[in-house]
């Protein structure tokens, strides 16, 4: 049976998903996908990462700041597994090391990039800063005051200073996802300062190591890793790619830019996820806006794109979108429901819509394994 986990919006945020839910096709109708219903009462799990050994899953619990984990009770259940423990403002991200032995988290509201260890069951460990302080207040008998977690990254500059928004407010940092790269550096975004940041895992804590500057106001959103070792990352406001290489001493760099779809409206069309096809050759973001899935193919070494096709979603809002077993499953967030594309495995080009479902205010796909 083909089955997701579905991260979602609650109430709190506009939204009506129930927790995290599960979607899921029958052996004789793999594509005719369901929505099962929820399987935690957990409020607005926006994101989810999986961990690389263990049944576990991990829960960006976007209005409550907090990440948490759920480990899998039977086929089609999650439990969860020790508390939720403190991220920051708008948590919208979470990605999970190949170790397993932490994941980064990224903060839309305020801007945090925080590290968080997770032990040998899957556990998230707690704040050892915030463990010490509770035990002292206790002791004293004294109130309880929150404190940043310890792995709490350094915070981003805006390196074009005098800059506003296109609405003409000050800038502020808004952390959006993170990557980990193939010589054990992990890249993040920040969405509001145009950077793309370079750091060095070192001991339980994140380095610095360097940072890509973006053009002002471009809002690089997500990333993919590349087969090649190039890095692509979609904008949320200029509606580009940008694909940066590592040079000789490791520096990253722009190597290329292109427009989403050449037909993509600045202003009114916003790019969410990209993701690519198995074999690299294709990458698909999602234009929320026109609704619409843009498809590039992959060209030179990895180092170039080219915008092939743009073609109708089947949701309102897609925000987030996967490819799976030669297919594109889009997760529309103001419709309350999911589509299943065909795609040509010739030119990588969308088909058309095969399925749609009813699902609460979708905002992200894990597959089951």
């Amino acid at each position: 049976m083909t089955r997701f986990w579905l991260g979602g919006y609650g109430p709190a945020m506009d939204g009506s998903a129930d927790g995290i839910g599960l979607l899921a096709g029958d052996e004789s109708a793999p594509t005719a996908l369901e929505y099962r219903g929820a399987v935690t009462q957990t409020p607005s799990p926006s994101w989810l990462a999986q961990h690389p050994t263990l049944d576990v899953v991990y829960a960006a619990l976007e209005g409550d700041a907090a990440v948490q984990a759920f480990a899998r009770s039977g086929e089609s259940d999650l439990r969860p597994l020790g508390d939720p423990v403190e991220a920051g403002d708008g948590v919208c991200h979470v990605a999970v090391s190949s170790s397993g032995s932490f994941l980064i988290a990224s903060c839309y509201g305020d801007g945090r990039v925080v590290r968080i260890g997770i032990d040998g069951q899957g556990r998230l460990v707690p704040d050892a800063a915030n463990t010490a302080a509770e035990l002292r207040a206790a002791l004293l008998g004294e109130p309880i005051e929150a404190s940043a977690p310890a792995g709490v990254a350094a915070a981003a500059s805006d390196p074009h200073p005098g800059e506003r928004t296109a609405a003409g407010e000050e800038r502020v940092s808004h952390a959006h996802s993170a990557a980990f790269l193939a010589d054990g550096r992990i890249a993040t975004t920040d969405l509001g300062f145009d950077l793309v940041r370079i750091w060095r895992p070192t001991g339980g804590a994140l380095v610095l190591d360097h940072e890509v500057v973006l053009p002002a106001g471009t809002g690089p959103r997500h990333m993919v890793v590349h087969p090649s070792g190039h890095l692509h990352i979609v904008t949320e406001y200029s509606c580009e790619v940008f694909t940066l290489a590592a040079g000789p001493d490791g520096t990253w760099a722009v190597v290329s830019s292109v427009l989403a779809s050449p037909i993509a409206e600045i202003g009114v069309d916003f790019p969410a996820e990209l993701v690519r096809s198995r074999d690299g050759q294709f990458l698909y973001t999602a234009l929320r806006g026109s609704n619409t899935i843009a498809a590039l193919r992959v060209r030179g070494q990895g180092e170039t794109l080219e915008s092939i096709a743009l073609v109708d979603s089947g949701v309102d809002w897609p925000r987030h979108h996967l490819v799976h077993e030669g297919k594109l499953l889009v997760a529309g967030q103001r419709s309350d429901t999911v589509a299943l594309l065909d795609l040509d495995e010739r030119t990588g080009a969308p088909l058309g819509i095969r399925h749609t479902a009813q699902v609460p205010t979708p905002t992200h796909f894990l597959p089951a394994r």
